[in-house]
C-alpha cells in the first residue's frame, strides 16, 4: 500500500532534521542559507526544521542559524570542558611540562587540556626564562606576571566559545619567531586525519603553532581518540609525541605506534606519583614510550 504524500514527506523531513542535529554538532554551528543550499529546501523549511530540533533539545536558534548545545552559552562551555577528565587532563599536563625546558619558547593552544599544562608551569616553578605564546586568554590571564615566564599573546578576533584568538593576524606571528615545542589539544585524533578541531577557524592558528614548531606533543585524554571532527590541522606523521591517558583505547594506540607515532600513556596523578611510568606493553626501541 502507497503511503500518503504527507507521511513520506515527513519522513524526508525527519531524516533531514537528523543530518542538520549531526551538522550542528560536528560543526558547532551552522547557518539557515548554507543549510538550505546544501539540502536543496527553502529557508523558512531550514527555520522550521531548527524549531523542531531546538524542541527537541538538539540544539540552540540563533539568528541567521543555529548552535549546538553549549556554545550559546559560552563560559559554561568552557567550565563544563574544563571539568570533564580532570583527573586525566591534570596528570597529561604534568608529563608534559616534564618535557619543557628552561628558555625555551612554547606555543600552547586554547584547549582545556592546555590551561592545565599551563597551571603545571606555575606550580612546577623555577623558571627563568620561558617564553609562553598562546592564542588562550585563559592561559595568557594564568601565567600573566608569573616570575620567570613571558607570555606572548596573539592578536585576532576574539572566539568566545574558546576564549581564543583566532584570524591572520594572530597566525603571522609565527612567521618571525621560533618555537621549539607546539603543545596542542584536539577535538579528535585518528591516523587518517590526524589532529582535528571543531572548527576551521581554531584549526587555522593551531596550523600556524604546528608549523613553527620544532616538536609537536598532542595532549589528548581517552575521549579523543578514534573521532574526526571538522578540519584537520597537524598530520600524524608532523606529531613528535602523543601524551595520554592509559584508557586510550588500546587498538588505536597500537595502530598509532605502528604507523610511526610515539605515544606515551601516563597513569593518573591520583593512583601513581607525580611522573608517568613505562607502559610494558610499549616498544622502547625510540626512546621510552609511556
Amino acid at each position: 500500500m502507497t503511503k500518503p504524500a504527507a507521511a513520506v514527506g515527513e519522513e524526508f523531513a525527519r531524516e533531514r532534521q537528523y543530518k542538520i542535529g549531526r551538522i550542528v554538532e560536528e560543526h558547532g554551528r551552522a547557518r539557515v542559507n548554507e543549510l538550505a543550499s546544501q539540502f536543496g529546501v527553502s529557508a523558512v523549511t531550514i527555520r522550521k526544521d531548527l524549531v523542531r530540533l531546538e524542541q527537541e533539545g538538539r540544539l540552540v536558534r540563533t539568528h541567521g542559524g543555529a548552535v549546538a548545545i553549549g556554545v550559546a552559552r559560552p563560559e559554561g562551555a568552557f567550565e563544563m570542558r574544563e571539568r570533564l577528565q580532570r583527573d586525566e587532563k591534570a596528570s597529561i599536563a604534568a608529563a608534559a611540562v616534564d618535557l619543557v625546558q628552561d628558555g625555551e619558547a612554547i606555543a600552547l593552544d586554547a584547549s582545556t587540556t592546555a590551561l592545565y599544562v599551563a597551571r603545571e608551569l606555575k606550580s612546577r616553578g623555577g623558571w627563568s626564562l620561558l617564553t609562553v605564546v598562546t592564542n588562550g586568554l585563559r592561559i595568557a590571564s594564568e601565567l600573566a606576571g608569573y616570575p620567570g615566564i613571558s607570555v606572548l599573546l596573539l592578536g585576532g578576533w576574539v572566539r568566545h566559545e574558546a576564549f581564543s584568538l583566532v584570524g591572520g593576524l594572530g597566525d603571522g606571528v609565527f612567521r618571525r619567531i621560533n618555537i621549539q615545542k607546539a603543545i596542542v589539544g584536539a577535538a579528535g585524533f585518528t591516523i587518517g586525519t590526524g589532529l582535528t578541531d571543531a572548527t576551521e577557524e581554531e584549526a587555522q592558528i593551531k596550523r600556524a603553532m604546528v608549523g613553527a614548531a620544532r616538536e609537536v606533543i598532542a595532549v589528548i585524554d581517552h575521549t579523543k581518540w578514534g573521532r574526526a571532527s571538522f578540519a584537520t590541522f597537524c598530520r600524524a606523521d608532523r606529531i613528535t609525541r602523543v601524551l595520554t591517558d592509559v584508557a586510550a583505547p588500546p587498538e588505536l594506540v597500537a595502530e598509532a605506534r605502528a604507523a610511526g607515532v610515539d605515544v606515551w600513556l601516563v597513569p593518573s596523578r591520583a593512583s601513581s606519583d607525580d611522573h608517568p611510568r613505562a607502559d610494558d606493553s610499549a616498544p622502547n626501541e625510540a626512546g621510552q614510550q609511556l
